[in-house]
């Protein structure tokens, strides 16, 4: 795409700072980071979001993760790593290039703003009902 920042960023068009790299996947550091050490990785062929994405890049993304998320833990000792990615303006993906957010968290650093919600029990009934609507979907 050519206007897709991270395009430009896998064609060298634009700098980053590149963590980790194999045929299909780029991880490098967000510039804009929620904290020390967040890294985003994504495929190299442009794919919107998670219903674009083929198989084999979305495969291959999360296996990445494993391995940066490793390299996370060995480098910064953080308390936890919360991974993210997000699907669509209405949930605020920025870049239009399906990524995954991997932040990691310092014990000593504020809790994440990602991880933390006030949880409200659910209406049981509303719960199963939406459950059926999706697993009636995936037949």
């Amino acid at each position: 795409m050519e206007d897709c920042i991270f395009c430009k960023i896998v064609a060298g068009e634009i700098p980053c700072f590149k963590v980790y790299e194999d045929e299909r996947v780029l991880a490098f550091e967000d510039i804009n980071p929620i904290s020390e050490g967040h890294t985003l990785i994504m495929p190299k062929k442009h794919a919107r979001n998670l219903w674009e994405i083929p198989e084999k890049d979305l495969t291959a993304i999360h296996l990445a993760s494993q391995k940066v998320g490793n390299a996370i833990r060995e480098a910064l000792d953080p308390a936890g790593i919360a991974v993210l990615q997000l699907n669509g303006r209405g949930v605020n993906q920025v870049v239009m290039h399906y990524h995954l957010h991997l932040m990691p968290r310092a014990s000593d650093h504020p809790e994440l703003p990602v991880t933390c919600w006030e949880i409200k029990e659910g209406d049981m009934e509303a719960i199963k009902k939406t459950a059926e609507k999706i697993a009636e979907a995936l037949e």
